[in-house]
């Protein structure tokens, strides 16, 4: 069975320890970070289910590591601790893709609960990938390209970043919402957009006829990417 791996990066000594220990009996691996300065070494370079992230930190702040950990690891729930008080901080949080908050001072069980909730409604896990395989060629994500034979294909940064999220979650249907959400940065609640569709075709384009096939595109769900061989 699949133990979940909590990211937390909390300052305050007792807190940190108290959320480690809480988490670990509770049957969690737990990665502890103490502050700002050590979570950018080890967002990217760790892999974690859930990132339980203090707000005010030194060095950078949790709104910070939030915006980073989205970059390429758009679909890892991220809860956000915020003061007492501070609703500008819970909007700000949420706006910028943190999936709910917890309000300090707070009680473990608490904290617990929402991570239970949080886990619950977000099942899937995006893979980290170095590329993608394709019928005829690959996506190769360190350098944001196509490789199609001894051709490398340079993809606009949206294509790219849509890709990689698509594959990354192969096999599972994402919708346009959250592609607005995840890929864009925008509130689908507030936006109407084609660019969606627009960027799929030229990445189908791009990809070449048998490769585009790998997109497949549910009317009235959004896109899956297909797994290849």
């Amino acid at each position: 069975m699949h133990r979940y791996r909590i990211l937390v990066v909390e300052d305050d000594h007792a807190i940190r320890n108290g959320l480690t220990d809480a988490l670990t009996v509770s049957g969690y691996d737990v990665l502890p970070v103490k502050d700002g300065y050590d979570a950018l070494n080890v967002i990217h370079a760790e892999d974690y289910d859930l990132a339980l992230l203090d707000v005010v930190l030194p060095g950078a702040s949790g709104f910070d590591l939030l915006r980073l950990i989205r970059e390429d690891r758009a679909t890892v729930p991220i809860l956000m601790l915020t003061a007492k008080g501070a609703e500008a901080d819970k909007v700000r949080g949420l706006k910028l893709g943190a999936d709910d908050y917890v309000v300090k001072p707070f009680s473990l069980l608490e904290v617990l609960a929402r991570i239970e909730a949080v886990l619950r409604r977000s099942p899937e896990r995006p893979r980290t990938l170095d590329r993608a395989g394709l019928p005829e060629g690959y996506l190769d994500f360190p350098s944001r390209s196509l490789v199609l034979g001894e051709e490398r294909i340079v993809l606009t940064t949206k294509e790219f970043d849509l890709a990689r999220h698509l594959a990354a979650n192969a096999g599972r249907i994402i919708t346009r919402e959250e592609i607005l959400t995840r890929v864009w940065k925008m509130d689908p609640r507030l936006v109407e957009t084609r660019s969606i569709d627009t960027t799929i075709a030229r990445l189908r384009e791009k990809m070449g006829k048998r490769n585009a096939a790998v997109i497949r595109t549910l009317r009235g769900q959004g896109y899956v990417w297909e797994e290849t061989a």
